[in-house]
């Protein structure tokens, strides 16, 4: 084997053999194989594309790269949930204890954000003592004790992923289907969950601008999942408009416990219960009725011991940030476009978000909004709040709102998108 034989054949637009799929995943990781051979491979398959065959071997040799975790001893059936990302996505936090308290174990590996799209990491870390980083023999005792766990992945799962991320990441290859796919399935497979349910994010705020693209996405996942033996479903999801009324890492963690409180904004209680619905739905476990388990206090009561168990304290003040900023309506009328994306850069530039992997985050920065489309504001009125410990970044965070906002005449008409757009099993 040798690297350009399987660019050519790519580039030919020829299906790579299992072998080659094999030996190149091998060989990249263990450097044998250079980044500017991988750039031209990654390169050939955002172009020509891969067929379901060559995805689930890719992805299998991806997995086959580092170890695979076993949650054979828990005494409930597993089930995981992955969001392709997105603004004011806070979902992973109150729907993680809601199905752990409705019968399931939820081994959830999150990662952090980067760019406009936030990370479920970064919003935990907000809560004082809370850690990231647990071993596997931690990850299996929290699982155990409390029925969730949300934590990084470690080091040894799927590392040729981790590795042709950074590389895609830099070199405009990241929008390629068949690797954003295999990349998402790799870890989730060597996770060792029993049962998956997707959702796959779609709008301005997504990296799937159109239900063309993310339901191509959310199919290969799909299939993906089902040849590696792991029943998965995917829920397409509006994102042309941030989800509930916060984008920012405490913020969010603060309307989450809103939500496991029995309140919070009735999207994400809406997406939350749906989720919880397949995921309880794919693990088998019948009967179980989440909205009730939100109402009744039971999905806060899996909350409190999750986040104790990873040494945060559920009951400490949540950082606030030093300076705000408020935005108001220009003129009266009916809202009827909030843009996810600009919304999403506007918390990032405050410091709710990272360009790169190894730059810190404000706990406390983002962007509180005070109206969603199909709301009636008043000229004068807030619009949005913007938080930051670094005021100077205001005027940068206002440029990415310029534009982001339209008001119609009072009493027009207004149909909110549905949440849930598709559903592929």
């Amino acid at each position: 084997m040798d690297a350009i034989s399987v660019i050519r054949t790519k580039r030919d637009r020829g299906e790579l053999t299992p072998e080659q799929i094999d030996w190149v995943i091998d060989a990249y990781t263990r450097g044998e194989v250079a980044d500017e051979q991988m750039s031209a491979l990654a390169m050939a398959i955002l172009l020509n594309g891969m067929n379901r065959a060559e995805i689930a071997r890719w992805t299998a040799a991806m997995i086959a790269s580092g170890e695979r975790m076993d949650f054979s001893s828990l005494s409930r059936p597993t089930a995981d949930k992955h969001s392709t990302g997105g603004v004011g996505d806070k979902i992973t936090l109150p729907l993680a204890p809601l199905v752990a308290a409705c019968g399931a174990a939820v081994p959830q590996l999150s990662g952090r954000g980067l760019g406009h799209t936030g990370g479920t990491l970064d919003k935990l870390e907000s809560i004082p003592g809370w850690r990231a980083l647990l071993s596997n023999e931690e990850m299996l005792h929290v699982l155990d004790t409390t029925g969730a766990v949300i934590c990084a992945a470690g080091d040894g799962l799927a590392p040729a992923d981790k590795k042709l991320y950074a590389l895609r990441d830099v070199t405009g290859t990241v929008e390629a289907i068949p690797l954003i796919a295999s990349s998402i399935m790799s870890k989730k497979i060597a996770e060792g969950t029993g049962s998956l349910v997707l959702d796959v994010k779609v709008g301005s705020g997504a990296f799937m601008k159109n239900i063309d693209d993310a339901r191509e996405l959310a199919s290969t996942m799909v299939g993906l999942g089902t040849d590696h033996g792991v029943k998965t479903v995917a829920l397409l999801t509006d994102m042309s408009t941030p989800l509930g009324l916060t984008a920012g890492n405490a913020l969010e963690v603060r309307e989450s416990v809103e939500v496991l409180a029995g309140g919070g904004p009735a999207d994400v209680v809406e997406l939350t219960i749906a989720l919880a619905r397949e995921m309880l739905d794919a693990a088998g476990v019948k009967d179980a009725d989440p909205a009730k388990a939100l109402a009744d206090g039971s999905a806060m009561d899996v909350w409190r011991r999750m986040i104790a168990a990873q040494g945060g304290d559920p009951d400490a003040t949540l950082p606030v940030a030093r300076e705000q900023h408020v935005v108001t309506a220009p003129e009266s009328g009916v809202l009827t476009r909030l843009d996810a994306y600009d919304v999403g850069v506007a918390a990032w530039r405050l410091g709710a978000g990272r360009a790169r992997k190894e730059d810190p985050v404000q706990a406390g920065a983002g962007v509180e909004l005070h109206a969603k489309p199909g709301d009636t504001v008043t000229a004068g009125q807030p619009l949005m709040t913007l938080h930051t410990d670094t005021p100077e970044k205001f005027d940068y965070a206002l440029k990415s709102l310029e534009g982001s906002w339209d008001i119609a005449a009072a009493g027009t008409s207004f149909t909110p998108k549905p949440i849930v757009l598709d559903r592929i099993a």
